[in-house]
């Protein structure tokens, strides 16, 4: 199955550039669930998107497979073609590769949303969730444990920063166009300063 495979691709995408958890096969995961929520809520408003759920699912799936983070970006999304070209059709692929090239909250920031006509809205799925993604304060955490010599008071002052200025201003920088994200992100937004404050309360103690 398609699924199986881009799973596996992953995995081994993510052993071969040392990408660690927080953005390897757990984050694909909440991302394709976080995606099918979005799909399913938004499928009776904008009908068209049912012919799209291959690529919103393979996006959500493959996304960080070619972040700049972990790898040169273009040596990334090459891999990620040449894994993809006998798996989904020539527009399929090449709408693909617009999305994960386009969907960083940083290219966003810089670049504005891009222009993908029809497949406008299957972009904004998987980007929103992506953003969804971005409220686990512990994934944010271990990114920064894996790249600053595992120094957890460091991890979390710099986590929590994060949060304070990016993260928790998703909804009043306009990041989110759904009706699904929008209200999940009030709740994972509630949930996160809480986790804040719980570290905070277990650090004081440490």
């Amino acid at each position: 199955m398609l699924i199986t495979k881009l799973f596996k691709f992953v995995f081994v995408t993510s052993l071969k550039y040392n990408i660690d958890e927080s953005h390897g096969l757990t984050h694909s995961m909440n991302v394709l669930n976080y995606a099918h929520n979005i799909y399913k809520n938004e499928l009776y408003k904008y009908p068209p998107i049912k012919d799209h759920d291959r690529i919103i699912y393979t996006s959500a799936i493959v996304h960080d497979m070619c972040d700049k983070k972990y790898m040169n970006e273009n040596e990334g999304i090459n891999e990620i073609e040449k894994f993809l070209q006998n798996k989904l059709t020539y527009e399929e692929l090449d709408i693909t590769k617009q999305i994960i090239s386009t969907m960083s909250y940083s290219t966003v920031k810089k670049n504005g949303f891009p222009n993908l006509g029809k497949y406008q809205f299957a972009y904004h799925i998987v980007r929103e969730a992506d953003l969804l993604s971005a409220y686990d304060f512990d994934r944010c955490m271990i990114y920064k444990l894996n790249h600053h010599n595992f120094d957890l008071y460091d991890a979390f002052d710099d986590a929590k920063y994060l949060f304070e200025n990016r993260v928790f201003k998703h909804n009043e920088d306009g990041l989110f166009v759904t009706d699904y994200a929008k209200f999940e992100s009030q709740i994972l937004h509630a949930t996160a300063k809480k986790r804040i404050d719980d570290w905070e309360n277990i650090i004081a103690k440490m």
